[in-house]
């Protein structure tokens, strides 16, 4: 596998060795040896699963606390993936990647703890999985707007009208007042 830094280098772009014929295809989407000797060596307690139509826009999600690193992937579909860095003392601080991630590139985005994260879905539907560093508490989750004007993320481009967002993601607070905790 390629791990290939970011614009922020401590978000990873993983470029899996995909083995693949016209029966189908192999790979390993997680090995812990083969990512511990790439400098990726964490311990993952959950996978998550996600499945969303198109124009959903998820994010842009944190917690508090207890902050989760991701290991994440489309499986079907396609959608434009972004991480936020909101670590109080880092030089990336308000500093934010967006990458594509699709069933075809089948590519992977190494997340840190420490960062926010949403995706937008360009397909009809999309599958997200995604392994966590430390579990889910609701009580601990906060979320950025994700058209902050502050970190200017450029999405792609769609119509508002046609944009399917959850109440909570259309009322997240600014980065300014909420990103600090």
């Amino acid at each position: 596998m390629n791990v290939i830094d970011t614009e922020i280098p401590d978000v990873k772009l993983i470029e899996p060795k995909v083995f693949g014929d016209e029966r189908g295809f192999f790979m390993e989407s997680w090995n812990r040896r083969t990512f511990a000797e790439a400098g990726l060596d964490f311990e993952f307690v959950q996978d998550n699963h996600s499945r969303s139509v198109q124009h959903t826009l998820r994010g842009l999600h944190y917690q508090v606390e207890r902050p989760q690193g991701k290991l994440v992937r489309v499986t079907r579909g396609a959608v434009f993936d972004v991480a936020v860095d909101i670590r109080p003392s880092s030089q990336t601080r308000g500093k934010w990647v967006g990458k594509w991630l699709t069933e075809e590139n089948q590519c992977q985005l190494w997340i840190p703890p420490g960062f926010a994260h949403g995706f937008y879905v360009s397909s009809k539907v999309a599958d997200f999985q995604y392994k966590c560093t430390d579990y889910y508490f609701s009580k601990l989750e906060r979320c950025i707007r994700w058209d902050d004007a502050t970190l200017g993320i450029e999405w792609p481009r769609f119509e508002f009208s046609d944009l399917n967002i959850s109440k909570k993601d259309q009322e997240g607070a600014n980065f300014d007042a909420q990103a600090s905790g």
